[in-house]
């Protein structure tokens, strides 16, 4: 019922990657709404309650929550947090913080899987870049997903725009992965690396692309949590979040709600 190629990447039907379509639009129209609701005052564990009933009206279920010991359904991840922030009431959002939302969902047995970076109000110029940057490495690293293409060239480019924005940390051990009837699939996606490498690219694939961008160094630890991934130097992280399928027509952005044509659309 599902196929893998001589590399063990599962290769999507039309039929199953139109059913992927509809787990990405819940979460699209799940962080859009969460977007949308961000603002001073609120908690990271209010986005939470929100997300979920927002993916189970839909029909769906959280993919995050019990994954591996996770509680919640989305990551929350503030300033300099890169990722996997355990939401929580500890701490409201304040004005000029910004928080990397990562939400996922189940429908019909296939995963979607998004993140975006939303600004708390009033924010230095300086963080609203590093999120610009982190969108746009996004972006071109999902432009470069055409059949044939070899896989390293999406972290090659996503490297290539970051570097030329700045000097910015591109944390080495995190990126993204393939995506289908489980969340986390092969293959794993670097941000970073030279072209030309790894499997080629094939229609029916789908991966999920993830680049987190820090305003300092790329270092990185993890806390007591054992979850939560901050910056080492204490500066602010960005993360941003696409599934995408490779088609003959070229990337269809699952979790877009637009599938990805506006954006793609500039070069």
């Amino acid at each position: 019922m599902f196929r893998k190629n001589k590399h063990g990447i599962q290769i999507k039907s039309a039929e199953q990657i139109a059913k992927m379509r509809a787990a990405g639009l819940v979460v699209g129209r799940t962080l859009d709404l969460l977007r949308r609701s961000v603002e001073p005052g609120m908690t990271p564990l209010d986005l939470d309650a929100i997300a979920e009933k927002a993916i189970r009206d839909e029909g769906a279920i959280p993919s995050f929550k019990g994954y591996q010991g996770f509680p919640a359904t989305i990551c929350a991840s503030v300033n300099q947090e890169v990722v996997h922030g355990i939401p929580t009431d500890a701490r409201p959002l304040r004005d000029g913080d910004i928080i990397s939302i990562d939400c996922g969902a189940i429908l019909d047995g296939w995963h979607g899987d998004s993140a975006v970076t939303v600004p708390v109000g009033e924010v230095d110029p300086k963080l609203l870049e590093l999120i610009r940057v982190t969108e746009e490495s996004m972006w071109a690293g999902i432009r470069a997903l055409k059949v044939g293409a070899h896989l390293s060239d999406i972290g090659h480019q996503v490297e290539r725009y970051v570097r030329s924005q700045g000097r910015y940390g591109i944390p080495q051990e995190y990126g993204g992965h393939g995506i289908g009837t489980e969340m986390h699939m092969d293959p794993w996606v670097a941000n970073h690396g030279k072209p030309g490498r790894g499997p080629k690219l094939e229609a029916g694939m789908c991966l999920a692309i993830e680049p987190m961008v820090n305003l300092g160094t790329d270092q990185t630890r993890v806390l007591a949590d054992d979850w939560t991934v901050v910056t080492q130097d204490g500066k602010a992280s960005a993360h941003f979040e696409h599934s995408v399928a490779v088609t003959a027509e070229g990337p269809l952005v699952l979790t877009a709600l637009d599938g990805g044509k506006e954006r793609l659309a500039t070069t």
